[in-house]
């Protein structure tokens, strides 16, 4: 299988960032710290949960103080990105950054706006139905001070107009700074131009231009109001609740012992269930008791190959799974090395205790949903609702009637 999905995600860090004044005087905007953070490495954590591998940053402004943060913040380790950094020689506009880095872009990539975020499933701009012709598929998110942003005319699949300004403070449909793009579009763009007021607008015109659109959380750091409302809602934003899947009997159906692709069928709804936690903005965990190992039936690689290909075929639907936890062991095992009891095996709670230390989960509004009695005694150890899973309903009829509207509707 051939994964439409993008490895590369691109990031433009090299404004002025003039409206800030003394903040920027000598840092890039993506560097200002937010919470105790620069703003960047919350958007490398959020493109590294959507499986990208490596990262471009687009740099012009202050690019020694960018060379400094890849080095010095040992980014590729924290993030599990290779981090690479393209400089202009001088400022040449969004377009022309994009233009000098030609030769580094992938044939797909995302490319994000450094200075602000928009909470949206990446991997859903590539689901999107889409032809030979098009060039680009954009995020979009209404606002109510469309005034300070250029505005959107979309018809549910089509971008008609792109960068129109709005005359006054009113509400508005506008570019959430997230695309995904094909290499192609550099046919349309010169070495000195902008992306959103040259490029975009004529692509959007010649209908080569798609977008969703995302109600998810936004917000841009652009001016001082924003980047101080951004010290205490970006970190809210980032705490999220979980979804805890269970996989034999939840994910796929219970063959006994599943340890290979060929004995792997998804469960009915189970696709769309976690594309629609994904949409909403929940991280997605899957915790499995995988005693096949200790038995010797299959090893942890056979374990691993298998969730590689559960990931590999989410993307192709525009989901993805956050992290595995599984536990290959049994007190009757039949080898040595997994012969043991384990804290995370089912109904002990290690698992999604590990999950609850390791990410920013809002645990309150958080649901484990499992098919054995093992599954609700470990969620109710680790204080998360749970609901016994019986197979008689597709799984993403489960989740809306569980998680009601809020997850719906995001």
């Amino acid at each position: 299988m051939t994964s439409r999905q993008p490895k590369q995600a691109v990031i433009l860090v090299g404004g002025l960032g003039t409206r800030l004044g003394s903040l920027t005087a000598t840092t890039p905007k993506p560097l200002l710290e937010v919470a105790g953070r620069p703003f960047l490495d919350y958007l490398l954590e959020e493109i590294a949960r959507h499986g990208c591998q490596e990262v471009l940053l687009l740099a012009q402004y202050a690019s020694d103080e960018v060379l400094n943060y890849v080095r010095e913040s040992n980014v590729s380790g924290r993030f599990g990105l290779y981090v690479d950094v393209s400089i202009e020689p001088t400022k040449a506009g969004t377009g022309g950054a994009l233009w000098f880095a030609k030769d580094k872009l992938h044939d797909l990539f995302w490319l994000l706006n450094g200075d602000s975020w928009l909470q949206v499933n990446l991997l859903a701009l590539a689901a999107v139905p889409r032809n030979d012709a098009w060039l680009a598929v954009a995020a979009l998110r209404r606002v109510n001070d469309g005034a300070r942003f250029g505005n959107v005319t979309f018809d549910g699949h089509h971008i008609a107009e792109f960068g129109v300004q709005a005359a006054d403070q009113t509400s508005a449909l506008i570019n959430g700074g997230v695309y995904l793009m094909r290499r192609e579009l550099l046919g349309q763009i010169t070495s000195n131009c902008s992306l959103e007021e040259d490029v975009l607008p004529e692509v959007a015109r010649s209908g080569r231009f798609l977008g969703i659109e995302s109600s998810g959380y936004f917000i841009d750091i652009g001016i001082p109001e924003t980047i101080a409302l951004a010290q205490t809602e970006l970190p809210k934003a980032f705490r999220r609740p979980a979804l805890f899947l269970d996989r034999d009997g939840v994910i796929n159906v219970d063959h006994g012992y599943v340890g290979s692709i060929d004995r792997f069928e998804w469960m009915p709804g189970a696709i769309d269930a976690i594309r629609l936690a994904n949409d909403a903005g929940y991280f997605v965990f899957v915790v499995t008791n995988q005693a096949g190992v200790a038995r010797g039936l299959y090893a942890e690689s056979d374990v691993e190959a298998l969730h590689d290909y559960i990931q590999m075929t989410l993307a192709e639907h525009g989901a993805h799974i956050d992290s595995f936890r599984y536990c290959p062991f049994h007190p009757d095992g039949m080898i040595a090395a997994y012969a043991k009891a384990s804290a995370w095996r089912k109904p002990e709670p290690g698992m999604l205790l590990d999950i609850l230390e390791a990410w920013p989960v809002d645990k309150t509004h958080s649901l484990l949903i499992g098919d054995k009695e093992s599954d609700m005694e470990a969620a109710r150890r680790a204080g998360v609702c749970a609901k016994l899973y019986t197979g008689d309903v597709p799984l993403v009829e489960l989740i809306e009637h569980s998680l009601g509207r809020s997850l719906v509707h995001g």
